[in-house]
C-alpha cells in the first residue's frame, strides 16, 4: 500500500487527549552558547509538546543537542548559554518569564530532572540523606524522622539494598549504577508533574533498569506525570514512549507515534540508528555504523544537516534546508519526501554488514588466568577503628581468557564486576587469589614492576568524566601514556598516531586541542577508549565502555574493537549490563552474583539456554523492540542483598522462584553442562 505524503508546516505542539492544553509546550526553541564567531547553536528551532501522563522520547547521537534542550527547559544552561528565541510553557505558564527565585520552586517540585552523569551531579561532600533531605524539605515540608523514613522508602523503591544504612553513605561509596539510582530517587522526592530524564538507565543493569522503568511507569500512571525521556536505547523507547522525536545537529528531523515509528522509520538517519543495533544474527559481521560524526554547531548550514553522511543525498540536499512532510501521520524533515524528489527514502543497503575476515586464532595458553580472586573490604567502627565486618565484593572468582577472545562479565550493579576488573589489573590489591598475564604473576609485584607490565594491559573505566584529567587537553591525555611507557618518542609520529586514534573512535583531529568538559558524555567515553588503545595493549578490561554511547557510535566502537581484535589478537574482558552487546561481541560469558561466578560458558549456549535462574532473570528483563509498551516480565524480584551480609546457602535463593531447603543452607558446587558450560545451581534449568 502506498504512503500518503504531504508537505506541512513545522509540527505544532498538540493538546492532550483529554482536550485540555498540554502540560509542556515548546515552540521554536533556539539556544546559543558563547559570543561572536565562536558562538555555538546546539538547539535550533525545536518544538514539541508533552501531555499529562505522556512520555515523549528524544533520540539522537551525542552532540545533537538533546541534553541542551533539557537544560534549556529547566533554565539550567551553562555559563554563556542563553535562549535567544522561542517559548517554553509549563502548565500554562511561560517559564522564560519566571524569576530565578520562582524557578527554584518549580525545579524539583513541579519540574524535575535526572541528569546523565550522577558522578558530577551528586555533591561529593554530602551524604545521600542530606541531599535527598534538601528536596524533601523544600518541596514537601518533610524534616527529621519523617524525612529520613521517606528517603529510605525512595532508595528502596529504586532498588538500593540496605537502604536505611546507606542513607549515611557518601556518593563515592556507591557504584556507578547505584549513584544513578540515587539521582532518580532525588528527582522523585518532590513528586514532580513533569520529569525530564536524561539517560536515566544508562548506568543500570537490566534487572534494575526493568525495576526503574516499572517504577517510572507506575508513578506516571498514578500521578499523571509527564515525561521527557532522553535515551539512546531503542528498547527503552519501545517500552516507555508514547511519541518519539529524532534529533540531529540541533534540529528535530522526525516525529511520530511510537508504533508507527518502530514499524517504519522514515528519515535516513532514523534508519541508520536501527541498523546499528547489535543482535545475535549479526555475529561475525560488521555493524552498519554511521560514518563520520555530528557536524559542529558553530557554523551556518545551507542544506540538509545530515547530507554529508546520508547515503541517499542528492544535489538539492546540499543546497536547500528541507521542510517538513507528513507521511501517514508521521512528520519528517527530508527532501526525499518532498514533491518532485527523485524517489522516496528506501532502506539503504547494509554495505557494512559483511563477514569480517579474521586471520587470528586463539592460542592454547590463556593470556589471562584468574584463580580464586578475592577482594574483601573491612568495615571499621569505633574510636579505635576496629574491624567489625567485611564486605565480600569479590569472593573466589576464577576465569581464563585467551588472546583474540572476548569474555563478557555480566551481572547487576553492585555484584562486584568492576571491583573484579580493577583487582585483575592490580588497581585494587586483592585480598587473596592469583592473577597471571602471559603466564607471569601480577599479584605481589612491586609498583615499579607493575608499571613495566602496564603496556600489556589497560582499562577503560565506567565514568569517563572522572577518569579524564580536567586540566589536560585531549591530545595531552592520549600522549601521556605513550610518553610514560616510551612509545612513539618522535613527537611528529606521536601526533599522527593521536590524530589516527581520534578518527578511529569517531572524533576529529581538531578535537585534541579541547578539554574534557567541552565534550558530551558519549564523546568523553570515546576519548577514554582512544587513551586505552594508545599504548597498543594486548588485554583491555572494558568497564561498561558503551554504556554512555548512542547506538550509532556504539556500532562504531564495537566495529573498531572487532577490527583491532582481528588484526592484533587483542583480548577483552568486557564488563557490561548490555546483553545485546554481549550476544554480538563476546565469545564467552560469565554471570556474576554477589561476588561469585554462578554461570559461565560459550555465549551461544548461555544466552540461548541459561541454566541458572539468575541468568534467565537477566535475559527476561531486557527490553525488546518487538514488545512496545509491554512491561518487562520475568525479571528477578526483590533487591540485590548486601555483600556485607550475603544470604546463607545459595546467595540467590531469596529471589529465586525454584529455591528449596538445600538452597537455603548449602552453596551449590559447579555442574558441568558440556562444551565448557558450567553452572552453580542445585536445580539447573
Amino acid at each position: 500500500m502506498s504512503a500518503t505524503v504531504e508537505t506541512i508546516a513545522p509540527p505544532q505542539p498538540r493538546a492532550a487527549d483529554t482536550g485540555a492544553g498540554p502540560l509542556l509546550e515548546v515552540e521554536g526553541l533556539r539556544v546559543v552558547i558563547g559570543q561572536g564567531e565562536r558562538a555555538v547553536q546546539p538547539v535550533d528551532g525545536v518544538g514539541f509538546s508533552i501531555a499529562r501522563g505522556e512520555t515523549f522520547a528524544l533520540l539522537g547521537e551525542s552532540g545533537c543537542g538533546k541534553s541542551m534542550t533539557a537544560l534549556a527547559l529547566m533554565r539550567l544552561l551553562p555559563d554563556g548559554g542563553r535562549i535567544v528565541s522561542g517559548s517554553i510553557r509549563f502548565a500554562g505558564r511561560d517559564l522564560r518569564a519566571q524569576t530565578e527565585a520562582r524557578m527554584r520552586e518549580v525545579r524539583g517540585g513541579e519540574l524535575a530532572m535526572i541528569f546523565q552523569e550522577p558522578s558530577t551531579s551528586l555533591n561529593p561532600v554530602m551524604t545521600v540523606m542530606t541531599q535527598i533531605g534538601e528536596a524533601l524539605s523544600r518541596h514537601r515540608g518533610f524534616s527529621g524522622r519523617a524525612a529520613r523514613e521517606e528517603a529510605r522508602r525512595l532508595l528502596e523503591s529504586v532498588g538500593i539494598p540496605d537502604a536505611a544504612r546507606r542513607l549515611d553513605d557518601y556518593p563515592f561509596q556507591f557504584s556507578g549504577g547505584m549513584k544513578q539510582r540515587v539521582m532518580i530517587a532525588m528527582a522523585l522526592a518532590g513528586e514532580p508533574e513533569l520529569l525530564v530524564a536524561d539517560e536515566p538507565t544508562t548506568a543500570l543493569d537490566v534487572t534494575i533498569q526493568a525495576q526503574v522503568l516499572d517504577l517510572l511507569a507506575r508513578l506516571q500512571a498514578e500521578r499523571g506525570m509527564g515525561m521527557l525521556l532522553i535515551t539512546h536505547d531503542l528498547g527503552v523507547v519501545a517500552r516507555m514512549a508514547h511519541r518519539v522525536g529524532v534529533m540531529y545537529a540541533g534540529e528535530l528531523v522526525e516525529t511520530g507515534e511510537r508504533a508507527e515509528f518502530f514499524a517504519r522509520p522514515l528519515h535516513p538517519y532514523s534508519r541508520k540508528l536501527f541498523a546499528a543495533l547489535p543482535t545475535p544474527a549479526q555475529r561475525g559481521r560488521a555493524l552498519a555504523a554511521l560514518g563520520g560524526s555530528v557536524p559542529p554547531l558553530d557554523r551556518a548550514f545551507t542544506g540538509c544537516r545530515f547530507a554529508e553522511r546520508c547515503p541517499s543525498a542528492f544535489d538539492t540536499c546540499r543546497r536547500e534546508a528541507p521542510g517538513w512532510s507528513r507521511v501517514d501521520g508521521q512528520a519528517v524533515r527530508c527532501h526525499l519526501y518532498a514533491e518532485g524528489a527523485p524517489g522516496h527514502a528506501a532502506p539503504d543497503e547494509d554495505t557494512a554488514a559483511r563477514a569480517t575476515a579474521s586471520g587470528w586464532r586463539a592460542g592454547q595458553a590463556p593470556l589471562l588466568e584468574v584463580r580464586e580472586l578475592k577482594v574483601h573490604f573491612p568495615v571499621r567502627k569505633g574510636l579505635l577503628r576496629r574491624e567489625v565486618a567485611r564486605v565480600r565484593a569479590v569472593d573466589g572468582v576464577s576465569l581464563t581468557l585467551a588472546a583474540g577472545r572476548t569474555l563478557a562479565l555480566v551481572g547487576e550493579s553492585g555484584c562486584g564486576k568492576t571491583t573484579a576488573g580493577k583487582a585483575i589489573l592490580q588497581l585494587v590489591r586483592p585480598t587473596g587469589g592469583e592473577v597471571f598475564v602471559d603466564g607471569e604473576p601480577l599479584t605481589g609485584l612491586s609498583p615499579a614492576a607493575l608499571r613495566e607490565r602496564r603496556r600489556v594491559f589497560q582499562m577503560v573505566f565506567q565514568d569517563p568524566f572522572g577518569s579524564l584529567n580536567p586540566r589536560m587537553r585531549v591530545g595531552e591525555i592520549l600522549a601521556e601514556g605513550m610518553l610514560a611507557l616510551g612509545i612513539e618518542p618522535d613527537a611528529n609520529k606521536r601526533a599522527e598516531r593521536i590524530d589516527g586514534l581520534l578518527e578511529r573512535v569517531g572524533l576529529t583531529p581538531a578535537m585534541k586541542l579541547r578539554y574534557p568538559h567541552e565534550f558530551s558524555g558519549g564523546q568523553r567515553q570515546r576519548i577514554a577508549i582512544a587513551r586505552a588503545l594508545a599504548v597498543s595493549p594486548r588485554l583491555i578490561v572494558c568497564d561498561e565502555p558503551t554504556s554512555a554511547l548512542d547506538v550509532s557510535v556504539q556500532a562504531q566502537i564495537l566495529n573498531l574493537m572487532r577490527e583491532l581484535q582481528d588484526e592484533l589478537g587483542l583480548a577483552y574482558l568486557f564488563i557490561t549490563h548490555n546483553l545485546g552487546v554481549v550476544s554480538y561481541l563476546a565469545h564467552e560469558v560469565a554471570v556474576m552474583y554477589l561476588g561469585r561466578i554462578v554461570e559461565r560458558g560459550p555465549v551461544e549456549r548461555v544466552l540461548a539456554a541459561p541454566a541458572h535462574p539468575y541468568t534467565a532473570a537477566l535475559l527476561a528483563a531486557v527490553p525488546t523492540l518487538d514488545a512496545a509498551g509491554a512491561g518487562p516480565g520475568g525479571a528477578a524480584g526483590g533487591d540485590l542483598p548486601s555483600p556485607l551480609a550475603p544470604p546463607p546457602g545459595c546467595h540467590f535463593h531469596p529471589r529465586c522462584p525454584q529455591a528449596t531447603d538445600i538452597c537455603r543452607t548449602q552453596y551449590p558446587a559447579e555442574t558441568e553442562r558440556g562444551e565448557g558450560h558450567v553452572v552453580r545451581c542445585h536445580w539447573p534449568r
